[in-house]
C-alpha cells in the first residue's frame, strides 16, 4: 500500500507509525518499571482530546486550506526556487511562528483558556502530547498566514506543520536520554519540555519551542531542568473535576466568573487579554510575578545562609 503514496506521506506514516509504537514501548517499560508515569483515567482523557481535536482538525480543514491557498494565490510577495532552501526556510520560519502561538497561549487568557487542556495532566508521557488543545484548529491558521504571504503554498506548510508536530510529541517522556550538549542549544528535548510541563513557580511559562529551543534562548523564556526538587506536573490549581466536559471547559468557567464580576468594561476586557493570574484588583497573581517574588525569597535565603 505504501508504495502508492508519495513521499511525504510515506514519511508521515513511517513517523506516525514511530510514535505509536515508541508511546506502547514506554508505557510498557513504565509498568514492568513500577515508575507510575502512566495512570489509566489520564491516558483515556489523553485520547479522548485527541480523537476531539482529530475532529475538529477535519471540520476546519477545508476552511484552513482555502484560506492558506487564497492568501498564497492572490498575495504571495515572493517565492523560493531552490528546494533545499524553500523547504529549510519554510521548517525554520513555522517553528518560530508555533512558538509564537505557543507564547500567545500562555500569556492572553483567553487563549490559555484554550491550551490548558494540554497542560491539565499531572502525568507526562507520550500520550500526553496527544492531550490537544481541541479548539486550536480554530485559529491557528491566522498564525500561520505569514507562510503563505511567504510564497509557501497550503499544502507544504501543512506538511511541515505536521513534521513538527510529531516531533514535538517525542519529547513528552520523562526517560532520561543522553543527548550531546550541543543538541539542546539548538533543539528541545525531552529535559525542555518538562520544565514547560511543570508547575513549579520557576518553570512556568518556560521553553515553548516545538523543534528549536533556540528561540525561548532568543526571547528569554528559557530555562534548564536545574530545580533539587522534583517536576511537579500539571497546573498550579488543578480543577476538582476531571470530567471529559470540565476539563474542556474548567477554565472558560473561570474566566467567564472573573468578567462577570470585574467592576468595569476595561477590567472585564483585560481579563481576556492579560496572562492568567492577573486580576484587576491585583488579588491573584501572573507567572511572572511569581516568579520574581520566588527569586526574592531564594536571594533571601542564601543570604541567610551565607550569614550564618
Amino acid at each position: 500500500m505504501l508504495q502508492h503514496l508519495d513521499s511525504r506521506n510515506q514519511a508521515a506514516l513511517t513517523l506516525m507509525g514511530l510514535l505509536i509504537v515508541l508511546t506502547l514501548i514506554e508505557m510498557g517499560l513504565s509498568y514492568w518499571q513500577d515508575r507510575k508515569y502512566y495512570e489509566t483515567r489520564d491516558t483515556l482523557t489523553n485520547i479522548y482530546l485527541t480523537s476531539l481535536a482529530v475532529v475538529t482538525n477535519l471540520c476546519v480543514k477545508v476552511f484552513t486550506f482555502f484560506i492558506l491557498d487564497y492568501t498564497y494565490q492572490h498575495y504571495r510577495l515572493f517565492q523560493i526556487q531552490n528546494v533545499f532552501w524553500y523547504w529549510f526556510v519554510l521548517v525554520i520560519v513555522q517553528d518560530f511562528l508555533y512558538w509564537v502561538l505557543h507564547y500567545t497561549g500562555h500569556y492572553c487568557r483567553m487563549f490559555w483558556a484554550m491550551h490548558v487542556t494540554h497542560h491539565s495532566s499531572e502525568h507526562f508521557n507520550f500520550t500526553t502530547g496527544f492531550r490537544s488543545t481541541v479548539f486550536e484548529p480554530l485559529y491557528r491558521v491566522f498564525f500561520y498566514l505569514p507562510l503563505a504571504l511567504m510564497g509557501f503554498t497550503a499544502l507544504d506548510i501543512l506538511y511541515a506543520y505536521l513534521i513538527t508536530q510529531l516531533y514535538g510529541n517525542l519529547v513528552h517522556t520523562q526517560y532520561k536520554i543522553p543527548l550531546p550538549k550541543w543538541y539542546g542549544w539548538i533543539f528541545v528535548t525531552p529535559a525542555h519540555h518538562r520544565v514547560h510541563h511543570a508547575s513549579n513557580i520557576p518553570y512556568l511559562d518556560k521553553n515553548m519551542g516545538m523543534v528549536l529551543i533556540i528561540w525561548d534562548r532568543l526571547f528569554g523564556t528559557f530555562r534548564d531542568e536545574d530545580l533539587p526538587e522534583p517536576v511537579k506536573y500539571g497546573l498550579t490549581k488543578q480543577p476538582e473535576d476531571m470530567g471529559p466536559v470540565n476539563v474542556l471547559f474548567h477554565e472558560w468557567k473561570a474566566l467567564l466568573h472573573d468578567v462577570k464580576n470585574a467592576p468595569d468594561l476595561k477590567s472585564k476586557f483585560g481579563y481576556f487579554i492579560h496572562p492568567p493570574g492577573w486580576s484587576h484588583d491585583g488579588s491573584t497573581q501572573t507567572a511572572r510575578v511569581l516568579q520574581r517574588e520566588y527569586k526574592k525569597m531564594e536571594q533571601a535565603q542564601k543570604k541567610h545562609e551565607t550569614a550564618a
